[in-house]
């Protein structure tokens, strides 16, 4: 089997980005007709090389709420190719005896601030809020992150394969969120799931009243002081982009001179259009019903709320509108919005039938999501919601997949999916269970067993060891 090591890895695959092209002559007659490029920083990830592996007398969840025995995963050309109890393998393919051992989907975190706000954690580094303005929907994730982010590295020894890098919660809009898959590249761009929908992060609640209301005088003119001056917030901005987007509707309809160009109104044009999905900070039930409200006033959706401790209370709405939760399993009541929360948050949203989905919100926290979804899962059974594990894992894959719109090319071991796979050391909702090795497009990305191979980031190279300090 083919491994790579750290940047040199991201090389290689550099090597092969430069010989890959997109057709410009489609990309300029989109352009002219759009007015712009709606894709100026364009993914260039590719796969990383990758030979077909077989993996044998395993435990399988499949992520789309199924259970294998004994079964067999077969991984080629990067894609899923055959899952099931009785594969063949191919002639000159690798396998794997996963006797005694679990493999899943890989794990998707649908929000992370990685190579935002990256390690080393200084101020220097602090580049996930915009804090010039309560709107600021002009500026993107992906223009802060790091790629040397060390919390790359230990993410996909937790089983990361992909994730979500979303701005701060300072505002009322924060920003455009980047999903990228957790490879090691020199640029965002060489990590940036492909095709992947762009997203808009907002916030609701004390975030943005905090941060705007009690520098009084710093921000005049819009800045809000209570929730009351949140949502007139949002709907001011909605209105201005309404009007942005009847703008260009018709000179895409008529012709003439293209509208000037407005950054901000872009992104909420975008979101209007359908194009961009909205993923919002919000904890307390009565402000996301609210919520829920306004988008239909102004004709968008919400994929998913974050945080959303007070789910639990609104479920069966959420389920009636289609929107995502992406919660913690136990982290409340560090500030009043957070108070009211309960451990079966997670759980009792499923049960209602609503899309429930495991995020960390933390560089620490997403080393062992698979913890903290067994943390949910254990507390839902105590109350006596019992759902099969196979149905559990759906919240750490499948789910949050399709809350960024990639659910038909990830989130579960379905044939033609990308061979996004974790070989876990046993039950992956055991504490004492860890990731052996893990597969991103079919490439080892990463092997316990062989550290010498796994990803090194730039950043860390000779920084000495604890055997090599004097």
């Amino acid at each position: 089997m083919r491994r790579f090591h750290g940047l040199a890895a991201a090389c290689t695959a550099a090597l092969l980005l430069a010989a890959c092209g997109g057709d410009d002559s489609k990309k300029a007659d989109s352009s002219a007709k759009e007015g712009f490029d709606r894709n100026p920083y364009p993914s260039t990830y590719q796969p990383y090389p990758n030979d077909p592996v077989l993996i044998t007398n395993a435990t399988i969840l499949d992520g789309e709420g199924n259970l294998i025995e004994d079964g067999s995963l077969l991984l080629k050309d990067g894609k899923i190719s055959a899952i099931g109890s009785d594969i063949k393998a191919p002639d000159g393919v690798e396998t794997i005896d996963a006797s005694g051992r679990w493999v899943t989907p890989g794990i998707i975190d649908n929000h992370s601030h990685l190579g935002v706000y990256p390690s080393p954690g200084v101020s220097a580094h602090g580049d996930g809020n915009e804090i010039s303005a309560p709107v600021t929907a002009e500026v993107w994730s992906e223009h802060g992150v790091w790629p040397q982010d060390p919390g790359f590295t230990r993410a996909i020894a937790g089983g990361i394969t992909s994730m979500q890098v979303l701005p701060g919660s300072a505002n009322l809009f924060g920003g455009r969120g980047v999903i990228l898959k957790n490879v090691p590249s020199r640029t965002v761009q060489g990590m940036k799931f492909p095709d992947a929908p762009y997203t808009l992060k907002m916030a609701c609640g004390e975030n943005p009243k905090r941060v705007y209301g009690y520098g009084a005088g710093r921000f005049p003119g819009g800045a809000p002081y209570s929730r009351m001056g949140n949502v007139a917030g949002y709907r001011q901005a909605w209105i201005k982009a309404a009007e942005y987007k009847r703008k260009w509707d018709k000179f895409a309809d008529e012709g003439g001179e293209p509208p000037a160009r407005d950054l901000e109104l872009d992104t909420l044009a975008g979101v209007l259009n359908g194009d961009i999905l909205v993923h919002m900070h919000c904890y307390r039930a009565d402000e996301m019903a609210q919520i829920m409200d306004m988008s239909k006033e102004f004709g968008y959706k919400v994929a998913s709320f974050h945080h959303a401790v007070e789910s639990y209370k609104i479920a069966d709405k959420l389920a009636d509108y289609g929107a995502c939760s992406s919660m913690w399993a136990d982290w409340w009541g560090f500030k009043m919005e957070a108070y009211d929360g309960v451990r079966e948050n997670i759980p009792l949203v499923h049960k209602a039938g609503a899309c429930a989905i495991v995020h960390s919100d933390s560089d620490v926290g997403i080393q062992r999501l698979n913890q903290e979804a067994a943390k949910a899962w254990s507390d839902g059974q105590k109350a006596g919601i019992d759902i099969p594990k196979e149905v559990a894992w759906t919240w750490l894959s499948l789910n949050p997949a399709k809350s960024l719109g990639i659910e038909d090319r990830t989130g579960s071991l379905k044939p033609g999916k990308m061979a996004d796979v974790v070989i876990w050391s046993g039950d992956p909702f055991s504490v004492y269970t860890k990731a052996d090795q893990v597969f991103i497009d079919g490439a080892l990305m990463f092997d316990r067993d062989h550290p010498e191979t796994n990803p090194v980031m730039d950043f860390e190279l000779g920084q000495p060891g604890e055997g090599d300090r004097k």
